[in-house]
């Protein structure tokens, strides 16, 4: 149920992205959907080979290139799904920013955190803890 919620407030959120920048447009919910979908497949398959590839160079810019990777990853499913047009690089550099701050920010609004794990009694002795 979780991984569904989490597709929708990512379907979401990237609805509002063309209305912070207007060269990246959604044309339905569908294709949100689509995009939402096929962005986090991309995410979670290719992502970390590129960032493994690209290591010595993301190390030289202290992690900023792996905004590059983003923008890339974006504009690549925009080129596939119908409803999505990213006006250039730029756009989807900037659109992949806008569209990760907004599901971060929609999903710690939206999503039940799990609880606490509960205390140990206050006569419980850890047996590996050390003393100096």
């Amino acid at each position: 149920m979780r991984l569904l919620l989490v597709w929708l407030i990512n379907a979401l959120s990237l609805l509002a992205v063309p209305y912070v920048l207007p060269s990246v447009s959604v044309a339905s919910l569908y294709a949100a959907l689509v995009t939402a979908l096929l962005l986090g497949l991309v995410n979670t398959l290719i992502r970390p080979l590129l960032v493994l590839v690209t290591l010595p160079i993301s190390i030289l810019t202290l992690g900023l290139f792996t905004l590059v990777i983003n923008g890339l990853l974006f504009w690549f499913v925009a080129s596939f799904v119908e409803g999505l047009r990213v006006g250039g690089f730029w756009s989807a550099f900037w659109g992949a920013i806008v569209y990760s701050l907004i599901s971060s920010v929609a999903s710690w609004l939206l999503l039940p955190r799990p609880p606490a794990p509960p205390l140990p009694p206050a006569d419980y002795i850890d047996s590996t803890a050390r003393r100096l």
